[in-house]
């Protein structure tokens, strides 16, 4: 991947105030295709335009409130998997149908950011193997994407898919699991260091010993979560210094009352919207954490304030992720403006490293540079070929860079190479990658065409070899 040069050092102050345009830093087209690759899964060619037009505080306001659901795309999807039995698997169809959403929902951004969550509280169908818990799971997640972090992690606490993942539904007063505690506080709330003292753990063994006696007699009945007092463990319990006969709700409290709790969930949003290389200092968060914690852990103000941000739009930012396999997958079809089901897709992730609803931990998925290696890197040049192809039978002529570019009365090589530089990448690439893909062009559209090809053919072929050159460059691995 391109390295990056040194950038300048980053001023708390400043980072987190809304970004205004100047002559130093314009609003143009490669902030808004920033600001969909990182809010949403890409832009169409119009969005693109309406985003240059409307400027940075509508644009995002278009993403924070989405668009309505004329279409009734919600309920339409969910006939998806309506079909599958109650306690079946369904793996394959409900990661479809998720992707579906991801691909065609009026509020790309509540997608996105659900995936978000998808990763924080990671619980894979692998061992849940019920469809219509992880459904549950994901509905709950979409529910307060952009609301309270307080409500879902309570709410969290007694999900069904949850429960199986983390076996709370076996815990019992004289038997109690120690799982659900240990990760709520490790991966869900705190994290194990604490983020303002150095060297300090945010909790013991022995906190985790406490806490998971108050997740003691949850049940899951009839497919729902419910309580057996019989089996819960009312005693005293002294938890992160606090003492008294705890349950779950209180348990989630005393962790959000922690100094380190804003600070961990501002440190991940961090490095899911905005950078996995800059670090994410006490510092520089604690504008972000303190607002937080004064909202109440309203995740949806903290969420905006970083989208409206200066340094969401600065150069420090820009491209400086690597694209989940999810982002690059979505992005050509949305650009391409394909319709397509996404059955075929399920399969193709996870060969590139990320199928939703099966990660591969309860920590998640590995970001960064560990979604790039020569296999997948061949897989990601592989898909993009049969995305553009148009003779894959896996996806057809859904999504045919001839015919967009027709549509939009591209026609000559030149207006090729620069329509599809500017769709995927907003013709942020060197100029030599530029004229090697008009050489590429030339020598094509000046070569032998095949005796069962009609000379549109040949035009339209050499279109969809330019678009495929183009997602095959390093740029459009980086986000």
């Amino acid at each position: 991947m391109p390295d990056k040069p040194e950038q300048p050092q980053i001023d708390p102050r400043t980072a987190w105030e809304r970004y205004r345009p100047t002559d130093a830093s314009p609003w143009d087209v490669k902030k808004v295709g920033h600001l969909y690759r990182r809010a949403a899964f890409g832009a169409t060619m119009a969005e693109l335009e309406e985003g240059l037009r409307a400027g940075p505080d509508r644009t995002v306001d278009l993403l924070l409130q989405g668009k309505p659901d004329r279409d009734n795309l919600l309920g339409v999807t969910a006939e998806m998997v309506l079909g599958i039995p109650a306690g079946a698997g369904g793996g394959q169809q409900a990661t479809a149908w998720w992707l579906y959403r991801m691909m065609y929902a009026p509020h790309p951004l509540r997608e996105k950011i659900t995936l978000f969550w998808h990763n924080h509280f990671a619980t894979s169908n692998r061992k849940v193997n019920n469809a219509g818990y992880m459904i549950g799971q994901y509905e709950l997640m979409r529910r307060h994407a952009q609301g309270s972090f307080r409500t879902m992690l309570r709410e969290m606490s007694t999900d069904p898919a949850m429960m199986v993942w983390l076996d709370t539904n076996q815990s019992q007063r004289n038997q109690p699991n120690e799982n659900y505690a240990r990760e709520l506080m490790e991966l869900f709330s705190l994290g194990i260091n604490n983020y303002r003292r150095p060297g300090q753990r945010n909790y013991t063994e022995q906190d985790i010993r406490q806490a998971a006696r108050a997740f003691t007699g949850l049940r899951l009945e009839g497919g729902r979560s419910g309580f057996r007092a019989n089996q819960h463990d009312d005693g005293e319990k002294t938890v992160l210094g606090q003492t008294g006969r705890w349950r779950p709700a209180d348990i989630v409290r005393i962790c959000l009352e922690q100094e380190s709790a804003p600070y961990f969930v501002a440190a991940k949003l961090f490095r899911f919207l905005v950078s996995e290389t800059i670090p994410a200092t006490p510092e520089l968060l604690e504008p972000l954490a303190r607002r937080f914690r004064e909202s109440d852990y309203n995740f949806g103000e903290m969420l905006e304030t970083v989208l409206r941000s200066n340094l969401f739009f600065s150069a420090q930012v820009y491209r400086s992720r690597v694209k989940p396999p999810v982002d690059f997958a979505l992005e050509i079809v949305r650009g391409l403006q394909g319709r397509m089901g996404t059955t075929a897709l399920v399969t193709v992730l996870e060969g590139l490293g990320q199928r939703p609803f099966y990660p591969p931990s309860v920590a998640g998925w590995d970001a960064g540079r560990a979604w790039l290696n020569g296999q997948t890197l061949l897989f990601r040049h592989n898909l993009a070929l049969g995305l553009t192809s148009t003779t894959d039978d896996r996806f057809g002529r859904r999504t045919d860079p001839a015919r967009l570019a027709r549509d939009n009365n591209v026609r000559s090589d030149e207006e090729v190479v620069d329509f599809f530089l500017r769709l995927f990448l907003q013709n942020d690439v060197p100029a030599n990658a530029r004229n090697r893909l008009l050489e590429y062009a030339r020598r094509a559209h000046n070569g032998p065409v095949p005796v069962y090809w009609s000379q549109r053919d040949a035009e339209e072929q050499r279109v969809r070899a330019i678009c495929h050159l183009v997602l095959t460059l390093p740029e459009f691995q980086l986000s």
